[in-house]
């Protein structure tokens, strides 16, 4: 069976957190991967990965526009698993936690929160300043799961794509998604 995950990139610094776990959904065939990514990302996108929007959307299965307010991820009787939104933007995070849906991330994330499915908001800033925390509290006791990419090192990562499919691994596993996307503390 097929089971649907959003995944939201907005255009927060390191796109390649969004670059890696949708290279790793793509090892998971019985994943369906709905993909929305902001115009911000977009020029996140060219800036520090050298490619293209295509580029990133040939990695999703089914690819929304980030305006179309209509898309079948704006209602809650399109059934899903949930949204990650990797990178998160504090702009993106104050949409989520204010509850104006601004753009089809926003409205996305905002069903995610309102069916009661799983929604992580992969949080890219330092350092966080009042709002951003007040934000992250607001997501979080409404139902959200705030996942920074901290690097972890018990897995002994030898490259930096090892500390990205790390922070892949940890987002899949809020999902309860089977993967070998990094190595667990054994």
């Amino acid at each position: 069976m097929t089971t649907r995950l959003v995944v939201g990139v907005s255009g927060s610094s390191a796109p390649q957190l969004a670059l890696t776990l949708l290279t790793v959904l793509r090892e998971l065939p019985e994943i369906e991967v709905h993909l929305v990514v902001s115009a911000g990302a977009e020029r996140t996108i060219e800036l520090e990965l050298d490619m293209t929007r295509a580029d990133i959307e040939a990695l999703g299965d089914v690819v929304y526009d980030p305006r179309d307010m209509a898309a079948a991820i704006s209602s809650g009787s399109f059934l899903t698993a949930g949204m990650v939104v990797m990178p998160c933007s504090m702009k993106t995070l104050a949409s989520i936690a204010s509850g104006v849906s601004t753009d089809l991330i926003a409205r996305a994330a905002d069903v995610a929160l309102k069916e009661r499915r799983r929604l992580v908001l992969v949080t890219r800033e330092t350092p966080l300043n009042l709002i951003h925390i007040r934000n992250m509290e607001t997501v979080t006791l409404a139902g959200a799961t705030v996942l920074p990419p901290v690097p972890a090192f018990y897995h002994r990562p030898s490259s930096i794509e090892d500390l990205l499919r790390q922070t892949a691994g940890k987002v899949l596993d809020q999902f309860g998604i089977e993967h070998n996307a990094f190595k667990r503390w054994s």
